[in-house]
């Protein structure tokens, strides 16, 4: 039965819902007051400041990025171009150990941490601090936001190479324990990296003890992707068990060609500890990896795509292998010459990197870095790679699991309150795009090409991005762990 006397400020009419849940798609309206969803259902009668007609269209929940290295970018960038325009609402950052918070004035930061975005009015001393300067200058995202362990090991040890000392842990441990009371909704580490490989599992327990307390999550790019993958899954299976807090599986995959396959192995392994523990995973919807340009002859053993370079800016999209002939010098040593920058990796096989996508639990994460010119496709094109390579071209599942696993199940597992799926309360986060056509533009060659058929953006109630353009909303909200404990 309808109502004449409904009025929403947003109404969205005649859209195929699919709604974040798993559950089979219904034709509704949708109706949006005060940033909020207020109605779902037959609203024919209803009234509104402004009517979207997404009739052929599909409605769902905006989509999380499971996993970003958007922590100054939301700052500097506040626009967030390369999110919205493939329909991403809220974006999880702080991963892989590397946050924008605590950090002191005048740091040299190692690799990786030196890949996020220069702060454009000087660093947080205090994880309160990043988060007040998101809340003063809103982007078009909504954050939720990690303290990285690789983060507190520059801020406390002069020499990261090696296991903390006691006096270190416990000041690790006292700025977790402030970032946790400012909102933070977990701790993540990175110890396949230089500035936390040397950290021993006790060290990681000691300087999470406050997540156990707080309730908050271990996120987790392990300290082996290849090799020893097994063993570094029950690393971080062990952090989650002694510290009694869900674990994060970071960007899950096995690495080079005598590894291809292994996944066949992991994925059992991680279904078996989720009877155990809680456990999650996510991962991104490529066979290349991207970070911080290395040396090591493991990561220069396939084709390596060079994306940003502080000394040699001029070899951006450039193949290593050509760079190293032009040089006449050894592939280690062109890439040594070209650091500090990142590079693109060719690490793995599609049938893995297809089975960890279908692996039930797996959420979405497009682990994209906003640097340099040539950055990896994945930055602007992961969400829509999943809606039309994955799902619709593929087949490898349905369109509503698809859309599942980039909303409601990323929502469940980070706790995201009153997001990821479409029903009346929730925040109006919202994606109306063209099934039959969405498709990600962005390539290796030419990677900051918006996605096709997102045809429009909706964060917290404000159209974001319409009609390929950006709106120029910043309507983005802070996402604290304060609100997580309220599932």
């Amino acid at each position: 039965m309808t109502n004449p006397s409904i009025h929403f400020d947003l109404l969205i009419r005649g859209g195929t819902v699919i709604d974040g849940t798993k559950a089979p798609r219904f034709v509704a309206d949708i109706g949006v007051t005060d940033g909020h969803i207020v109605r779902i259902g037959d609203l024919s009668s209803a009234t509104a400041e402004q009517v979207l007609d997404a009739s052929g269209f599909i409605v769902c929940p905006g989509f999380i990025d499971s996993h970003t290295h958007d922590d100054q970018a939301v700052l500097s960038h506040g626009s967030m171009p390369y999110k919205v325009s493939q329909g991403v609402t809220t974006v999880v950052a702080g991963n892989c150990g590397i946050s924008a918070a605590p950090l002191r004035a005048g740091m040299d930061l190692p690799m990786p941490l030196s890949l996020l975005d220069s702060p454009a009015e000087g660093r947080f001393t205090t994880f309160a601090a990043y988060l007040d300067a998101l809340r003063a200058t809103p982007s078009s995202v909504n954050v939720a936001a990690m303290v990285g362990h690789s983060t507190l090991r520059a801020l406390t040890m002069s020499d990261m190479d090696r296991p903390a000392s006691e006096t270190e842990i416990v000041a690790m441990r006292d700025h977790v324990e402030e970032a946790m009371q400012a909102g933070a909704i977990g701790l993540s580490t990175g110890t396949f990296y230089a500035p936390a490989m040397k950290a021993t599992t006790r060290e990681i327990i000691e300087v999470g003890r406050p997540l156990t307390s707080h309730k908050a999550l271990y996120v987790a790019h392990m300290r082996d992707e290849s090799d020893r993958v097994m063993e570094a899954l029950e690393e971080t299976f062990e952090i989650g068990r002694a510290l009694e807090v869900p674990v994060v599986v970071s960007h899950h995959k096995v690495m080079h060609k005598g590894n291809f396959g292994r996944t066949q192995l992991t994925l059992p392994f991680i279904r078996e500890a989720m009877k155990h523990q809680c456990v999650s995973l996510d991962c991104y919807p490529y066979t290349a990896g991207s970070t911080m340009i290395r040396t090591d002859r493991g990561m220069l053993d396939g084709r390596v795509l060079i994306a940003s370079s502080e000394p040699h800016p001029e070899c951006a999209g450039r193949d290593l292998a050509d760079i190293a002939a032009e040089w006449g010098v050894p592939r280690e040593e062109a890439a040594r010459r070209m650091q500090p920058g990142s590079a693109i990796y060719f690490i793995m096989d599609e049938d893995d990197v297809q089975r960890v996508l279908a692996f039930d639990e797996t959420m979405i994460g497009s682990d994209g870095i906003p640097l340099g010119e040539k950055p990896h496709p994945r930055l602007w094109g992961t969400f829509p790679r999943i809606l039309g390579h994955y799902s619709r071209d593929i087949g490898l599942f349905p369109l509503e699991t698809a859309v599942w696993k980039m909303t409601g199940l990323t929502a469940r597992n980070f706790g995201l309150h009153g997001r990821g799926t479409l029903k009346p309360g929730q925040h109006a986060d919202l994606v109306i795009f063209d099934a039959i056509n969405v498709r990600d533009a962005a390539s290796y060659e030419s990677p900051d090409k918006p996605a096709e058929g997102i045809a429009t953006v909706i964060v917290n109630g404000a159209i974001t991005w319409q009609r390929g353009a950006h709106t120029g909303a910043r309507n983005g909200q802070v996402i604290t762990r304060q609100e997580r404990a309220k599932t």
